[in-house]
């Protein structure tokens, strides 16, 4: 099955790594691969936009059938290979209902973290402007916070309750960059707890980015 499989990824990037962890909980390893770099643009290459003609990473195909879109790669992974490795999907209707509302949830967090650390990538150094710097910091506190609250008022160790599910593979990797870049242990015990719980779970630890194990993190977001 997995031989059939194609996946061109780029390190750090959070859609590459949840399809990575996906593969790895369905137990799909031996997929064909390749690690591109974003810094040499080999994202826009040819044989990525022969499966992503937006020229994004994750390129991902499964035989002739082509899912680019990660959260869409993961729901996938799991409806068709379901009752293969870790079930991602909770029984319980109320957790299930969960799981779907923490992972498009996700979405916010990417990308109010998009909007504080890639602002000066986007915006030239004249265009720059200070309140707009604090309004992106002040809505990602804000994000972060939000989701330290779902942990503390929450029923279980994972996003959607006592279960490992879809909205951890989903939200993990976006997380878990966070604390790459430095946001507070203190000021987010749920969160750090929740970090430190899965970062060593086998699917993560196997698909890490390396580039991450190569260079130690940073400070940008020490005041979140």
């Amino acid at each position: 099955m997995a031989k059939d499989m194609t996946l061109l990824w780029g390190s750090g990037s959070p859609p590459c790594w949840r399809v990575m962890i996906a593969l790895e909980e369905k137990n799909l390893q031996g997929y064909n691969q390749k690690l591109l770099s974003f810094e040499k643009g080999e994202h826009k290459s040819k044989e990525v936009m022969a499966i992503n003609p937006r020229g994004q990473l994750p390129a991902f195909k499964d035989k002739d059938l082509i899912l680019n879109e990660s959260y869409a790669a993961c729901l996938y992974l799991e409806a068709q290979y379901k009752s293969q490795g870790t079930k991602l999907t909770p029984d319980c209707p109320k957790e299930l209902a969960l799981m779907y509302q923490r992972m498009f949830e996700g979405f916010a967090l990417m990308q109010k973290f998009v909007d504080v650390v890639y602002y000066t990538y986007k915006v030239p150094e004249p265009e720059r402007h200070d309140s707009a710097v604090k309004r992106n910091v002040e809505a990602l506190s804000a994000e972060v916070k939000l989701w330290e609250g779902y942990l503390q008022k929450g029923t279980g160790s994972f996003l959607a309750g006592k279960t490992y599910s879809l909205a951890d593979v989903c939200v993990f990797p976006v997380i878990a960059y966070l604390f790459r870049l430095g946001i507070s242990e203190e000021r987010y015990p749920k969160l750090t707890a929740y970090y430190n719980n899965l970062k060593d779970r086998p699917s993560i630890k196997a698909s890490w980015p390396p580039t991450w194990l190569e260079t130690p993190g940073q400070s940008a977001l020490k005041d979140i």
